[in-house]
């Protein structure tokens, strides 16, 4: 299995006027999900801390206890160099629009490069007001039904971030650890289907005798699916 690339600085999590902790929380166990901590929220609503955060984090305090509150979205984004907001809406901006895997391409590669990202996020209510889109370099937009493209703050991180973690991350996309096994030849494979079908046929199984062809061939069929899987997966 390859090992992952070398750890680059994630973005900051930027929450333009949270209303409800529950949802910060949710945003914050995503960032610990998926490698990122630093939470900056932007006037919160009820203040800050806030326990119910907490409590729905589930045990993803380090982003909370290391979040800072700013009053404007512009202090919040101090220091960042690349910063993409996450929207729903066609605001009539001259800005480009980025999917989540290619906001996540972005992110890394201007991380490489030594920057600091964010990715700056609304409120439930309204989302992000213009005022602060045009303070970000792009626009994220997820992918969703044309009928219904809302998502929560928290679903919306959650897919923005996977994505981020998911560039970087070199696991394979399917293994199976097939080094203790020897793979039959074919003159073993079809022994052992006609010892299979031997024994059927005692059993009174292959019935009736116009089915047995069919029977015998979509036996055979779903024998060699399963080796081919087993080679796919190793592969």
């Amino acid at each position: 299995m390859s090992e992952n690339p070398p750890e680059l600085p994630p973005p900051a999590v930027v929450l333009v006027e949270p209303q409800l902790g529950e949802n910060i929380g949710a945003v914050a166990r995503a960032m610990a999900n998926f490698g990122l901590s630093d939470l900056r929220l932007v006037r919160p609503r009820d203040g800050w801390p806030n326990a119910r955060a907490y409590a729905v984090s589930s045990g993803a305090h380090w982003p909370l206890d290391g979040a800072r509150v700013f009053q404007t979205t512009a202090e919040a984004l101090a220091g960042l160099t690349l910063v993409l907001a996450t929207t729903a809406r066609d605001r009539e901006m001259a800005k480009e629009v980025l999917t989540p895997a290619e906001a996540a391409r972005r992110l890394r590669a201007q991380a490489a490069a030594g920057a600091n990202t964010g990715l700056l996020f609304g409120s439930e209510r309204a989302g992000l007001v213009n005022e602060d889109i045009v303070l970000a370099d792009a626009i994220v937009t997820i992918p969703a039904n044309p009928r219904f493209t809302s998502f929560n703050i928290a679903q919306a991180a959650l897919l923005t971030l996977y994505e981020w973690h998911k560039a970087g991350d070199a696991t394979p996309a399917a293994a199976l650890d097939l080094g203790r096994f020897d793979i039959a030849p074919k003159e073993a494979l079809i022994g052992f289907f006609e010892q299979i079908e031997r024994e059927l046929d005692e059993a009174g199984f292959l019935f009736p005798p116009a089915k047995v062809p069919a029977m015998i061939r979509n036996m055979r069929n779903g024998g060699h699916r399963a080796k081919n899987r087993f080679l796919f997966l190793n592969n």
